[in-house]
């Protein structure tokens, strides 16, 4: 039985009233305009038409516009929304992706301008602490140039900067002046590098040389002395000079280093590790006191051992290939990962290094960097260390040099070729 009046049902609405099936759903309606319904009755506007004149057609609302409803989509009450997961307008919770590609350029461009910056500013640090000192355009009569890089290297006993605590500590004595422990001549080449010793009594001649510091020229007068009274007369300048005249190899580069220098490079690594032969070594003169076996030597047992002769049978000679064998252990140490990769380290070290270092005036980091790599490489790969080749004693009781072999060496070293020559 139907209670609702004729033309109220859900099948029937020919009445004069339409009236909706029921509050709960809405009718899904057409847009656009449509043609007035028979009987007369005009059309209820649907939600999705603008309010306009009653038929669909729509027209403009107080406001000037149209009122839009989106009801018209069929969607039921309460769903979506802005900020809903079915809304429209993309709520708070639509924020884009990172941009991960740009990110991680940017953070690659600040990194690298972070370390560009510290090395160039590590460069310039570098470089202000060489002591540029040595005038190798002082010296005369120089040798032809040839393949590859000479330097020679010079350990000093100059006491500068120790206190007589320090002096006692190292065994270094109080003496005056300064005096050379220690010269090698290093060759850079495509052959690998060569270390060649030359002993501090090797018997040479002293050539004629203009003074360092006076620029008078001294005659030479064919005068036979000990290879380190060139350096006690008058500096570095006439130690290359001599070395020159009496080889006949022109030097490119002059580096020396004295006690002090070498004891605290020695301590800013953390020590160096070192082989003493069996039988052990004892020095009172050096204060050597070392036991055979694998060892790390600090700053003042280091220069103890490269000081050493008096207990090696082979004196002189036997010192300098202990002076050989401890350079390219420190060269070794100080290019680990360790000390390069460790500013903690590294700094103190070049800092060590470079404050006591005396070079020439041509010196640049990269000449010293290509004479540290090359010492490293003494002892391995192609490299080769050697003595002067010596023949016997001079007249005079010095270390005479053996002319032919030294001859050999010299043209080898100059063509930059494989040294085959063997010396003492």
């Amino acid at each position: 039985m139907n209670d609702w009046p004729e033309g109220w049902s859900g099948n029937n609405r020919g009445g004069d009233y339409a009236q909706p099936d029921g509050p709960r759903v809405m009718r899904q309606v057409r847009r656009g305009p449509s043609a007035p319904p028979q009987g007369g009755v005009p059309q209820q506007p649907s939600y999705g038409d603008s309010y306009g004149d009653g038929y669909g057609n729509s027209g403009p609302d107080q406001y000037g516009g149209g009122y839009q409803s989106d009801y018209n989509t069929g969607q039921v009450y309460g769903a979506g929304g802005a900020g809903g997961s079915g809304g429209h307008g993309g709520g708070r919770g639509d924020r884009g992706a990172p941009n991960w590609g740009r990110r991680i350029k940017l953070t690659a461009i600040t990194v690298t301008v972070v370390l560009l910056a510290t090395t160039i500013g590590t460069y310039f640090w570098a470089d202000s602490k060489l002591n540029r000192e040595v005038d190798l355009s002082k010296v005369i009569e120089r040798p032809d140039e040839g393949e590859g890089t000479n330097y020679l290297i010079v350990g000093s006993d100059s006491r500068a900067g120790l206190s007589d605590e320090q002096k006692k500590e190292l065994h270094t004595g109080s003496a005056d002046g300064k005096r050379t422990d220690s010269m090698m001549i290093l060759h850079t080449g495509s052959n690998g590098p060569t270390l060649v010793s030359l002993p501090r009594d090797s018997n040479v001649e002293i050539p004629s040389f203009v003074g360092s510091e006076s620029g008078k020229t001294y005659k030479g007068t064919g005068r036979q002395v000990k290879l380190n009274a060139a350096y006690a007369e008058d500096g570095p300048e006439l130690l290359v000079r001599t070395v020159e005249a009496n080889t006949g190899l022109r030097i490119d580069h002059y580096v020396e280093i004295g006690f002090a220098g070498f004891a605290n490079i020695v301590d800013a690594v953390g020590g160096v590790e070192i082989e003493i032969p069996k039988g052990g070594m004892k020095d009172t003169k050096s204060g050597a006191d070392f036991e055979a076996g694998k060892q790390t030597l600090n700053g003042e047992q280091a220069l103890a051992f490269v000081r050493t002769r008096y207990a090696l049978a082979g004196s002189d000679l036997d010192r300098t290939k202990n002076q050989q064998k401890f350079l390219a252990a420190l060269a070794s140490q100080t290019a680990t990962p360790s000390t390069v990769l460790n500013p903690f380290k590294l700094y103190p070290t070049m800092s060590s290094g470079l404050d006591t270092l005396i070079v020439d005036k041509d010196m640049s980091l990269f000449d010293l960097a290509d004479m540290f790599w090359a010492m490293k490489g003494v002892t391995g790969g192609d490299g080769k260390s050697m003595n002067m080749p010596i023949s016997g004693n001079s007249a005079n009781g010095n270390l005479q040099w053996d002319t032919a072999k030294v001859k050999q060496l010299v043209e080898q070293l100059k063509n930059d070729e494989t040294v085959t020559v063997s010396g003492n």
